[in-house]
């Protein structure tokens, strides 16, 4: 049996979709199933059981014997909250509690970090674990993932096998519940197709022109298969970049759902909220050497191709997967 949390959101569910897809139906699905608007993202799936996340850990402490691996997705993922207690409870200490739990009954563990703990990037944005404790990130989500990152690397008793996995961008299907949160393609998708036009935040640094603001953005099927790799290849625990490695441009991006769309390109700038303006990341680049190394050495999606299909494919017909 595969645990998944997170199950019903963006991610998540796109991977238990990608572990039907390979031959993997044996599935307990962890979340908190008290948002409508993510039932969609199941309808389609195979799946042995659904929990509530609050019941998991003691069905785990029972039924541990049963499971093969955890893939941890779940999170307060709002990058703009400010309720501190919340993202501790949530994003720390249950995380810490399925690590203590995995380690005790020697179940392999995937979790989700993300590249937000990179903060501005003046530390960079390599995962080596000696530069981690390092980093500086400027929201609480982020500085709740990198301490579990954190707290990770400080323990000396550990799974059979762990990966912490800091993915960057991410983009495609599934995401229709995230609201705010959700990416800057369907944003974008949704407005242009509502208005004929985009509207993208304004430079705020004078050595970034408009719209140059760059992020590794990253289509959500590759994600999955990096899981995969490490579902069927347990031999180098630790903590990962998962991102193309190579930054492009917010205009880059929205262009490419215009040209999914044929619409001309209409873009104007507004300035980016005062909210996040201090937080604001202009520039996120994975640095994957690590990865490569350990030996995946499939090739990520380009962006276009990326936008395409996620545009033409799922967006215009509101197909989940």
């Amino acid at each position: 049996m595969i645990v998944v949390t997170g199950a019903a959101g963006f991610i998540g569910s796109y991977f238990v979709g990608k572990l039907n897809r390979s031959g993997f139906d044996n599935l307990l699905l962890v979340d908190r199933y008290d948002d409508a608007s993510k039932e969609r993202n199941l309808v389609t799936k195979h799946f042995s059981r659904q929990i509530d996340r609050d019941d998991f850990p003691e069905w785990f402490s029972k039924n541990a014997h049963e499971v093969d691996m955890v893939f941890h997705l779940g999170a307060r993922t709002d990058t703009i909250g400010q309720e501190p207690e919340s993202y501790e409870e949530l994003n720390l200490r249950y995380s810490q509690l399925l690590w203590n739990a995995c380690a005790e009954f020697q179940v392999p563990l995937v979790y989700a970090s993300s590249a937000a703990t990179y903060g501005n990037g003046e530390c960079g944005f390599s995962d080596a674990h000696h530069k981690i404790a390092h980093l500086q990130p400027l929201n609480l989500y982020a500085w709740s993932k990198h301490d579990f990152d954190v707290w990770v690397l400080r323990q000396k008793k550990s799974p059979q096998f762990w990966a912490g996995l800091k993915f960057f961008n991410v983009y495609g299907p599934n995401e229709y519940h995230k609201g705010r949160m959700a990416s800057v393609v369907l944003h974008a998708f949704q407005t242009i197709r509502n208005t004929g036009e985009m509207r993208l935040f304004r430079s705020h640094r004078d050595d970034v022109a408009d719209g140059e603001q760059k992020r590794d953005f990253i289509y959500v099927d590759d994600i999955a298969e990096v899981m995969l790799f490490f579902l069927e290849n347990q031999h180098n625990p630790g903590i990962y970049n998962v991102g193309t490695g190579k930054a492009r441009t917010y205009l880059d991006l929205t262009k490419a759902v215009f040209d999914s769309l044929k619409i001309n390109p209409e873009i104007q700038f507004v300035d980016t909220p005062r909210d996040i303006r201090s937080r604001y990341q202009y520039f996120t680049e994975a640095d994957i050497q690590k990865l490569r190394e350990i030996g995946y050495s499939k090739p990520f999606t380009e962006l276009e191709h990326g936008v395409e299909e996620y545009v033409s494919n799922y967006l215009v017909s509101e197909h989940c997967y």
